[in-house]
């Protein structure tokens, strides 16, 4: 098939979740021998080949995308696409407005609640002048032959959900491997917990630092890398300044430098808090956990919060440990219960690789998205 891939506003290449996720859809989808053109944010000369795929760069703010349907429409009868994919965001729609027009069968990939919760000011200032914005989010879901989500709930209700496919995003298990940690530096250097995120209030990033540091105020020998970057990260390296070495926090590290840093730690925690995020309370945990993903590609035990899907990703003892939601003692102690055992916590770090091979990889996301594909354009 040859396939475009609009993803309006994404930087690619790129460290942030959405870069990655369209990278690697992109490039897993050409490997499989498709035509992929991605559309996607940055300053590059255009077209110009990327993994495999056909890289057209946009400089069009984000929060301008729907801009871009015009060119967008252009690319599209240049290259005569059978299937069009569009990353939804607010303010986009020129993918499905450009298969609309050509008469060609569109995708939508949704990766956030479609329409916002009424406590959000976007959602109240749409409201305010009639809601057309929902109506169009509204109208891009029944134009979409099928939509692809982590969760059903994303989409509005009055759209059928037999044209919604839940599926979950992935991580490349080729690029994050396990290292063999028994022949490593253990005994001379402390467990090493990694965070790796937004630093955002439902990241949970000072949630990890304040169990990291209750942990070492009760005795335990460990220290703590962290990896990401956002509003959250002064407070943390505040908290953090009471225990001088113990703490590393390495900014938004290119994505290439990660699987070196997963690599040496032995343990990883995704400490998600839904209560700051309207959205996540409205619809539930929509988010495909990236992070988490990518920690089990590399051999690493989980420790994070006991909702779902998480709760099904991480299976408590079998993975790694769960802990109530908001939990701080909690968190600390199932930090604890896995580092006390290293022999255990390394058959954890593999029963997760294994478990992330089989049904989380970005193989597998394209694999399925090619049959979803294959049956639109059937």
């Amino acid at each position: 098939m040859r396939i475009l891939y609009v993803a309006a506003g994404i930087p690619v290449p790129g460290a942030l979740g959405g870069s990655t996720h369209a990278y690697e859809v992109a490039r897993g989808l050409a490997r499989l021998g498709h035509e992929v053109h991605l559309v996607a944010a940055g300053p590059g000369p255009s077209p110009r080949p990327c993994g495999g795929f056909l890289l057209h760069q946009r400089r069009t703010p984000k929060a301008l995308s729907f801009l871009d349907a015009w060119p967008v429409l252009r690319l599209a009868r240049a290259i005569r696409p059978d299937v069009i994919i569009e990353r939804y965001y607010n303010f986009a729609g020129a993918g499905v407005l450009a298969a609309r027009r050509l008469g060609v069968p569109s995708l939508l990939e949704v990766n956030a609640l479609i329409v916002d919760p009424p406590e959000v000011p976007k959602r109240r200032i749409d409201a305010a002048i009639g809601g057309p914005m929902r109506r169009y989010a509204e109208l891009q879901c029944r134009w979409a032959a099928r939509i692809v989500t982590p969760l059903h709930t994303t989409v509005p209700a009055g759209i059928p959900r037999t044209k919604i496919v839940e599926l979950p995003w992935g991580a490349d298990v080729d690029r994050f491997s396990p290292t063999d940690h028994a022949d490593r530096d253990r005994g001379l250097r402390p467990p090493n917990v990694v965070f790796m995120g937004s630093f955002r209030a439902w990241h949970g990033v000072t949630d990890g630092v304040r169990a990291a540091l209750r942990l070492m105020d009760a005795g335990h020998d460990l220290q703590m890398t962290l990896i990401g970057d956002g509003p959250e990260r002064a407070a943390a390296e505040a908290m953090a300044a009471r225990r001088p070495g113990r703490f590393r926090f390495l900014g938004a590290i290119p994505y290439a430098q990660v699987p070196a840093e997963l690599a040496r730690a032995d343990l990883g925690v995704a400490p998600f808090i839904t209560a700051p995020h309207p959205a996540l309370r409205a619809a539930g945990f929509f988010w495909s956990p990236l992070k988490i993903y990518e920690y089990m590609a590399a051999g690493l035990p989980v420790v994070t919060a006991d909702i779902p899907p998480l709760s099904t990703v991480i299976r408590d003892g079998q993975e790694g440990a769960l802990y109530p939601e908001g939990d701080l003692p909690a968190l600390a102690a199932a930090i604890a219960r896995v580092l006390h055992d290293p022999v255990a916590a390394r058959a954890m770090g593999m029963r997760a690789r294994a478990r992330v091979v089989a049904g989380y990889s970005w193989q597998r996301h394209c694999a399925e998205l090619d049959r979803i594909l294959r049956e639109m354009i059937a």
